[in-house]
């Protein structure tokens, strides 16, 4: 069918009214399907963006044809056509937030500077930051804890805050949720997502969004069509840019049946997360349809769609239908924004969830809900389940498995090596001190530790090594639990599994279990709701008893901010080399994420973070053993404390309550905190600069110049004489590459700190010092788990890890092994080009912009792996990197790489998306090999962004010419 001229929809414009009588137009979907029938049989996903895509039709951006491309999706199509996306708002986090907010600050100083309108710099969409990812575990397990990190958070990021409240008064769409009230995912889900919008000529239209978070897909639980992108794209999104993304498959997901007695939706989503992942869905939608998919409620298809980054969709989407409209009402969005909700979803065909049959995917994977069991995920990655049976026995196999099958290469004969760090002898202090630590995740001695929850600080005076503590004190063995933590936005969502958490409280306080005091358990809910219903319920102060005191509202654990554990356990962990563990209710346990030394990480629903922190160890089997010792001695299984689901369901009621909603999030703008509102910014349409450690001006536009033909340094089709930077195996994480966590003293992102008059007690993290870029820079690939294989093996044939490599530049240090930024730094003074080779996943992880930022600033011009993590590689592109893969089959191993060769790049001269490129090898001798690579620019729009070397330098160039 030949497609219409442009501007040619006008006819699809048609009203709606809802229950009440409210009339509203829109542009209906149910219209265009009478000059294209198959939209009928198009993924409820799919046609929410071609919404978009059919109402932001103007002729240039957007054409009828791409209308017309998107409304005869076919499920079986070859992908080679990109949709152009526009979005109706974008959401931040701050630690990838600040970055963008100085990055537009900076646009804003570069058009002063080329005399332009800086105010021709703003967001055309609404912008909603959300300060989630700063406050840290600093203090845990006792009624103060949450006040006193929140006083640390503020002491730590004062400047950081100064500068969001310049930007709130220089930009008239962007907004700032305070610290204190949540986590953005489940404050976006509760409070910020409305479902439908109205513009001011009175057109409806759906929710979309992208977010600088990975996790932004929680909000597909309640039909909203979004995911996560870098901040370079949300950047662009802000600035009137559509989303370009590859037109994508749609693998439908069909639940049959309902979830079993004892099962919980976390259960559920990483089983969901285990299938997915071997179905191969990087890039794809995921769509939940079917008889079993009605039964969920949304905070579990929340739960659900949270994760699509750990199973590696672009999104897991649920479509609307009446549990969503309850969830609504529930949440405390008013009538009138729930009619319209549910009218506008109706008029547009799209209202319930598609039985089998119904519509065209590009593949249907199945699961019955009753075939789901308890489960936990780790050591190392989200995607490995395990039976909660089977924990314990895996723990034991892993333990002397080699490190290239997921295991930690010990000597299984010192499965069970014990070291005392703490003698009974000493006494613990009574209280928590008056002045807290101000270095981040300061360390707290274990005799403090054990007074900071004076509650489980009693004797007992039958315990066995196995609960950690013998006659001569606190003893520290493999599989030991040290981080015990209910975080992160994929449970904390939910209330049937956090009521859940708190039942099984409940009951183990009331058997006489407690948790041995030098386990750090903490309690950071999503948001306040969560602290309402716990108290309504009466459920928190058993969690309290239990050590699981409010820590913080934010993401805390689940990001990398659990602080430090006491310096005994630090030295014990080190001296014996054990393998100790963390049990956490989050969706990433990525190695070195929680804590550098906790080397085996689980994922679990919140009630089995309670159950494992009282048993003390991953090596007993929760299914047979007893959880612990309760009164008299009495052993007691965890089918003795598990919640039914009648229990639970019993209490939902106080979870769902819309006035308590609508009070909580009233507060947000009329009373967000005296320590906000003691924070004051500078005012202004440009930002000032001041001297700050914390935020500086970007480099990326120094040398702008608003003709793309006098700028220097533009981005090539080629790269000639390149060395190697590094050579790494498969799922190298974003956090692998992007700084994260605490800062060392002798990284070189601390020694320029201490240069620049930090001492180490205000070094803070590397999350919270995004706004710099020479702190980032310096931190990036400097992980202390990544692993350069360029350094050979050691005897054992283990391999070191840490942010360095082997120097293969000119001169006396050839050959050395030194830091990775300081080779970049050399590197780039001899006006050499480096790359980087990697296997699979490469780029897994959190979407954080700065493992692509930082690798451009390390002159870094391509990165070569067998298969890229999508946000990622979009990232790379967005900052002038060349993202390159191996054809299947082919691998820098069979290249035979070391290390010491030097690389060329010939790409097609006109960068055709997805075409073949030569990577030309010349060994030390002299000797060179060719192998064809493909080119992974996806899409015609990236070509213009990576010539003009980035996107940020594009959409800039494009507001400052049409000034």
């Amino acid at each position: 069918m030949a497609a219409p001229a442009p501007h040619d929809f006008s006819s699809t414009v048609k009203s709606f009214q809802t229950a009440s009588g409210t009339e509203g137009r829109f542009f209906s979907l149910p219209e265009l399907s009478r000059q294209f029938p198959n939209i009928a049989r198009l993924p409820v996903s799919i046609r929410i963006v071609l919404e978009s895509v059919l109402r932001n039709c103007d002729g240039r951006k957007i054409t009828a044809e791409h209308v017309a491309q998107l409304a005869g999706w076919q499920p079986q199509a070859n992908r080679t056509e990109e949709i152009p996306f526009v979005v109706s708002r974008v959401v931040l986090q701050d630690f990838t937030g600040v970055p963008l907010l100085a990055d537009l600050a900076a646009m804003r100083s570069t058009a002063a500077r080329l005399g332009k309108d800086p105010q021709r710099i703003e967001p055309l969409v609404p912008v909603d930051l959300v300060v989630d990812h700063s406050v840290m575990v600093d203090y845990y397990g006792t009624p103060s804890a949450l006040d006193l990190n929140m006083k640390l958070e503020f002491q730590r990021n004062r400047e950081r805050y100064e500068f969001m409240k310049w930007g709130m008064q220089a930009f008239e769409t962007f907004g700032v949720v305070p610290p204190g009230f949540g986590i953005v995912h489940q404050v976006n889900l509760e409070y910020l997502a409305r479902g439908v919008h109205a513009s001011t000529d009175g057109i409806y239209y759906f929710d979309s969004l992208v977010g600088t978070d990975s996790h932004t897909t929680m909000v597909n639980g309640i039909g909203v069509v979004a995911w996560g992108v870098g901040g370079i794209e949300a950047e662009a999104a802000m600035l009137g840019q559509p989303v370009y993304f590859l037109t994508p498959d749609v693998v439908g997901f069909e639940l049959t049946g309902r979830l079993r007695e004892g099962v919980t939706a976390t259960d559920l989503v990483l089983t969901v997360t285990e299938i997915l992942r071997k179905q191969k869905v990087v890039g794809k939608f995921v769509e939940f349809f079917g008889e079993g998919t009605s039964t969920l409620p949304v905070p579990d298809r929340a739960t659900i769609g949270n994760m699509a980054p750990e199973y590696g969709a672009t999104m897991g989407f649920f479509p609307v239908d009446e549990k969503t409209v309850e969830y609504f009402r529930g949440t405390g969005r008013t009538d009138a924004e729930v009619e319209a909700f549910e009218a506008y979803f109706r008029a547009q065909g799209l209202f319930g969830v598609p039985q089998a049959g119904s519509i065209g995917y590009s593949q249907v994977v199945k699961l019955d809900l009753g075939d789901v069991t308890p489960s936990l995920a780790g050591p190392k990655r989200p995607q490995d389940r395990i039976e909660l049976g089977h924990v314990a026995s895996q723990f034991r196999s892993l333990f002397s498995k080699p490190i290239g099958e997921n295991g930690f290469n010990r000597p299984s004969e010192l499965l069970l090596t014990r070291q005392l760090v703490h003698h009974a002898g000493e006494e613990p202090t009574d209280k928590v001190p008056s002045n807290p630590p101000t270095e981040p995740g300061a360390a707290l001695p274990v005799v403090e530790m054990e007074g900071n929850k004076p509650t489980l600080a009693a004797a007992q005076s039958e315990v066995t090594p196995d609960d950690g503590h013998d006659a001569t004190g606190i003893t520290l063995g493999n599989g030991d639990v040290l981080i015990a933590a209910i975080t992160s936005c994929t449970n904390t969502s939910n209330p049937s599994v956090m009521l859940a958490a708190g039942l099984l409280a409940k009951k183990a306080v009331e058997a006489g279990l407690t948790v041995q005091p030098h386990i750090k358990t903490s309690l950071a809910p999503g948001s306040r709701m969560v602290t309402e219903y716990l108290v309504k319920t009466g459920l928190l102060p058993y969690l309290e008893k239990l050590g699981f005191a409010l820590a913080g509202y934010g993401c805390t654990t689940c990001i990398g901010n659990a602080g430090d554990l006491a310096p005994e356990l630090n030295e014990a962990i080190t001296k014996s080399d054990l393998v100790c563990a963390a049990v956490l209710s989050g969706n990433r346990n990525f190695e070195a994420r929680i804590h550098p030394n906790l080397k085996a990480n689980f994922l679990a629903s919140p009630p089995l973070v309670v159950a494992y922190a009282i048993a003390g160890s991953m090596l007993r089997d929760l299914t047979t053993e007893p959880v612990g010792k309760g009164t008299g001695g009495r052993e007691v299984h965890l089918k003795d404390i598990w919640p039914s689901s009648e229990e639970i369901h019993g209490l939902l009621k106080f979870a769902m309550d819309g006035e308590a909603f609508r009070a909580s999030y009233g507060r947000v703008k009329s009373d967000p905190g005296e320590l906000w509102g003691k924070i004051h910014g500078v005012s202004g349409d440009t930002y000032t600069w001041p001297e700050s450690t914390y935020i500086a001006q970007p480099p990326f536009f120094d040398g702008f110049e608003l003709d793309p033909a006098r700028q220097q340094d533009a981005p090539s089709s080629k790269v000639e004489g390149a060395r190697v930077m590094a050579l790494f195996g498969d799922s190298i994480t974003t956090d692998h590459i992007s700084p994260a966590g605490n800062i060392k003293a002798s990284s070189p992102a601390g020694t320029w700190l201490q240069e620049n008059g930090v001492a180490k007690l205000d070094f803070n993290s590397y999350g919270a010092r995004r706004g710099n870029h020479d702190v980032m820079v310096r931190g990036t690939f400097a992980n202390v788990r990544i692993k350069n294989l360029m350094i050979p093996a050691q005897e054992d044939g283990s391999r070191e890890e840490g942010g360095v490599t082997l120097y293969q530049g000119e001169g006396e240090s050839k050959g050395q092994k030194i830091s990775i930024f300081d080779a970049a730094t050399r590197y780039m003074a001899a006006g050499q080009p480096t790359v980087v080779f990697a296997g699979e996943e490469y780029g897994t992880g959190s979407s954080r912009d700065w493992a692509a930022k930082g690798t451009q600033l390390l002159g870094i011009k391509a990165v070569v792996a067998r298969s890229f993590e999508r946000i990622h590689r979009s990232n790379l592109v967005g900052m002038g990197v060349l993202p390159l893969q191996f054809a299947a089959g082919e691998s820098w191993q069979e290249l035979g790489l070391k290390g010491d060769e030097t690389i060329d790049i010939v790409a097609d001269p006109d960068l055709k998306p997805q075409s073949k490129a030569t990577l030309v090898v010349t060994r030390p001798d002299g000797h060179r090999t060719e192998t064809k690579v493909i080119l992974r620019i996806d899409t015609p729009v990236e070509v213009d962004y990576y010539r003009a070397g980035g996107i940020l330098p594009y959409v800039l160039r494009q507001l400052l010419q049409a000034a």
